[in-house]
């Protein structure tokens, strides 16, 4: 296949994944609205994460899973690349440390990584028992 349609599949994949990311981060601000910290992209960076490793999980024998495999590039890269944040994610961190929310930047920080993670590592498991 062309550079063009794979970038296509990407750029399709990842537009998608953007905008869901905006919806699902918006019904969980609607929700939790005065929650400690910030759970809406906790949220969607986990369920990414998990996602990411059942689909991961699921292709993981194929050849040149990464960038030769026009599911892995649109669904993987493109969707989940953009549906989970961590450009976001440090933004949110960052602002809980300079407003002085000390524990609170470490409970967030340490459940985005850790648990993101932990989901991926779940979802890629659960693909290979």
């Amino acid at each position: 296949m062309s550079q063009s349609f794979m970038a296509l599949l990407l750029a399709s994949g990842g537009g998608v994944g953007a905008v869901c990311r905006y919806l699902v981060g918006l019904f969980f601000m609607s929700k939790i609205p005065n929650s400690p910290i910030p759970i809406a992209m906790l949220i969607v960076n986990l369920v990414g994460s998990l996602g990411l490793g059942l689909l991961y999980g699921g292709m993981y024998d194929e050849p040149e899973v990464l960038y030769g495999n026009t599911i892995f590039l649109a669904l993987g890269l493109g969707f989940f690349g953009a549906f989970t944040t961590f450009s976001t994610f440090s933004v949110e961190a960052v602002k809980l440390i300079a407003d002085k929310y000390y524990k609170k930047a470490g409970i967030y920080i340490t459940l985005s990584i850790g648990g993101s993670i932990v989901g991926f590592i779940v979802g890629f498991f659960v693909m290979n028992l």
